[in-house]
């Protein structure tokens, strides 16, 4: 191999170095900042701002008298979590999650609400077959997973939301992992009413 040769083959190892390197930091950079922006922003949308009121909303339910509004709860802190679809596993993990642990929320005078867009019959089927003692919302057209930055196209993001009885929002869970976020939910409902 002349050395023209051997020129040429080190100057592209080089090139291809520096250019996975400047993709590797320009990808870091863009992670960086992302994960900088992600209390004002989520995947679905502009997420409300803490320490101010919720959104309000009354949408249709399979419970009771057939619709619930945030404000059939002042007086009580409101755990709204969205999620994707009825009978998914991980949406089933986290209903069947939240159930478990429901006398420790009413215990802390804390309603559990789940919002997503199937209908009121896909969420009546789904509370009987997994036993779900708290109401579930049919946002069907995403108005209101939208007034939450949660809403992605045709179907609802899994995010949670802490309101407290005064109708502030107080707590936001964009990253969920639906095994454990329960005990992750309850945690910051302890911490936000000690601080209250």
């Amino acid at each position: 191999m002349n050395s023209s040769h051997r020129f040429n083959s080190l100057a592209i190892k080089i090139s291809r170095r520096r250019a996975i390197a400047i993709l590797f930091a320009s990808c870091l950079a863009f992670f960086t900042w992302s994960s900088s922006i992600a209390d004002a922003m989520a995947l679905g949308g502009k997420l409300p701002d803490l320490n101010l009121p919720a959104p309000q909303f009354t949408l249709p339910t399979n419970t009771g008298d057939g619709r619930v509004s945030l404000a059939d709860y002042q007086g009580k802190w409101v755990i709204l979590y969205f999620y994707p679809q009825d009978f998914t596993s991980g949406c089933t993990l986290e209903a069947r999650r939240f159930q478990q642990d429901l006398s420790k929320y009413l215990a802390k005078n804390a309603q559990i609400i789940g919002v997503s867009a199937d209908s009121i019959d896909s969420h009546a089927k789904f509370c009987d077959s997994e036993g779900l003692k708290f109401p579930l919302l049919a946002d069907t057209d995403g108005s209101v997973s939208k007034n939450y930055g949660s809403w992605m196209s045709f179907f609802s993001l899994r995010h949670t939301f802490v309101i407290d009885p005064k109708g502030i929002l107080r707590g936001v869970f964009t990253g969920v992992n639906p095994a454990i976020h329960s005990k992750e939910v309850l945690a910051r409902l302890d911490e936000l009413q000690l601080k209250s």
